[in-house]
C-alpha cells in the first residue's frame, strides 16, 4: 500500500498538516492541548490507514481474482450482498467475466461447428472428385469403346451438377448464417407460392407415376419473401418425392388463421426413423432410410429460409405411414 504514491503523498501532507497543527496548539494555547491534539490526530491518521490499508486488500483480491480468470479458472463468484462501490466493482466484474466466458465458450462451440462443416464438405466433395478421376483416367484409353465413353461422359457431367448444387448450397448456407441476405417482406400470394414450388418436381414426379393434390383458399396470404420461401418449400417436396414410392400421393395443405399462415405438406412414403426425427434438419444428415446420392442438405437449407423470415418448420413421421411437414408463418413476432 505505501508502494502507492498517491498514498504516499497523502500521508506526507497529513503528517506536515498535523505537525503545524500541533505546534500553532502548543504555542496558542497549551501543551496539554497539543498533546490531545496529537492523540486525536493519531487516532485519526491510525483509522485512516487502516481502512485504506482494508480498501487495497479488496483491490489486491481482484487483481488476484481476475490474474485467475485470465489463467482460465472460470468457476470463481466474488458477488457479495453488501452495499457501496467495492460491492457494485465486485458484481459488475463479475457480469463481465460471465459474460466473455459465455462468449468464449460460443466461440468455441462455432469453432467446433467449422471444423466438422470443412470434414463434412471434404467428404462430400471427395466422393465425386474420386470417381471422376477414376473416369478421366478411363477416358484417355484410344481404345475405349464409344459407347462406354459416352456414359462415363455422362456420369462425369452428373458429378460436375452434383458438386455445382452443393457449393451453390453450402454458400446460401454460409449467407444466412452471416444474416447477409435480405429477406423482402411483401405479401405472398400462398397458392401462387405452392404452383411455384410445384413445377420443377412434376417431371420427377411423373417419372415415378406420382399424383399430387393442393388444397387451400384463394385468398390466404402471409409476410414473407417469395423466392427464399418457394426454395424452402422445393427442396421439402424433393424430400418428399424422393422418399415416396411409385404411384404414391403427396398432398398440399394451407390455410391462414388470425395467428398464422400455416402449409402442409404430407406424403404417403416409407416414413422417417424416430430416431432420425430430431436430427433431419442438421446438415449432412443422413437417416437410414436416406438414398446412397442424398447429400444431407436440402431439409437444412428449407429450415434456415424458413427460420430466417421468423417462421417455424416441424415434422411428424411414422415408418411406413408417411412424412408430414408442418410450416407457419406469423402474423407478428413478439
Amino acid at each position: 500500500m505505501i508502494r502507492n504514491p498517491e498514498v504516499k503523498m497523502l500521508t506526507i501532507v497529513l503528517l506536515i498538516t498535523s505537525f503545524f497543527a500541533i505546534v500553532y496548539a502548543a504555542l496558542a494555547y497549551s501543551i496539554s492541548v497539543a498533546v490531545y491534539l496529537l492523540s486525536v490526530l493519531v487516532i485519526i491518521l491510525g483509522c485512516f490507514y487502516q481502512f485504506t490499508r482494508y480498501r487495497y486488500k479488496q483491490i489486491d483480491k481482484l487483481s488476484s481474482y481476475l490474474q485467475q480468470i485470465s489463467n482460465g479458472d472460470e468457476s470463481l463468484d466474488i458477488r457479495d450482498n453488501v452495499e457501496g462501490e467495492l460491492s457494485i466493482l465486485k458484481n459488475n466484474i463479475y457480469k463481465v467475466t460471465l459474460m466473455l466466458s459465455e462468449q468464449s465458450a460460443l466461440l468455441q462451440e462455432e469453432k467446433l461447428k467449422l471444423t466438422n462443416a470443412i470434414s463434412d464438405i471434404s467428404h462430400q466433395l471427395k466422393t465425386p472428385l474420386t470417381s471422376m478421376f477414376v473416369m478421366t483416367d478411363l477416358l484417355r484409353n484410344p481404345q475405349l469403346e464409344e459407347i462406354r465413353r459416352r456414359e462415363f461422359t455422362n456420369n462425369i457431367s452428373i458429378q460436375l451438377e452434383r458438386m455445382e448444387w452443393l457449393v451453390s448450397s453450402l454458400l446460401k448456407l454460409s449467407k444466412m448464417d452471416a444474416g447477409t441476405i435480405p429477406f423482402k417482406k411483401e405479401q405472398v400470394d400462398v397458392k401462387k407460392l405452392i404452383y411455384k414450388a410445384v413445377e420443377p418436381i412434376l417431371i420427377p414426379m411423373d417419372i415415378k407415376g406420382q399424383a399430387h393434390a393442393i388444397m387451400g383458399d384463394e385468398d390466404v396470404t402471409f409476410i414473407g419473401d417469395f423466392n427464399w420461401t418457394a426454395e424452402a418449400l422445393i427442396n421439402i417436396l424433393k424430400n418428399c418425392v424422393e422418399h415416396t414410392p411409385e404411384g404414391g400421393e403427396i398432398h398440399i395443405r394451407f390455410s391462414e388463421n388470425v395467428l398464422f399462415t400455416e402449409i402442409v405438406i404430407q406424403d404417403t412414403g416409407k416414413g422417417i426413423a424416430k430416431k432420425d426425427l430430431p436430427y433431419i434438419f442438421k446438415r449432412f444428415y443422413k437417416g437410414e432410410n436416406a438414398s446412397e446420392d442424398s447429400i444431407g442438405i436440402g431439409l437444412a437449407m428449407a429450415y434456415s429460409m424458413i427460420k430466417s423470415q421468423h417462421g417455424d418448420i416441424e415434422v411428424r413421421s411414422k415408418l411406413g405411414e408417411g412424412t408430414t411437414f408442418h410450416i407457419k408463418f406469423y402474423k407478428q413476432v413478439i
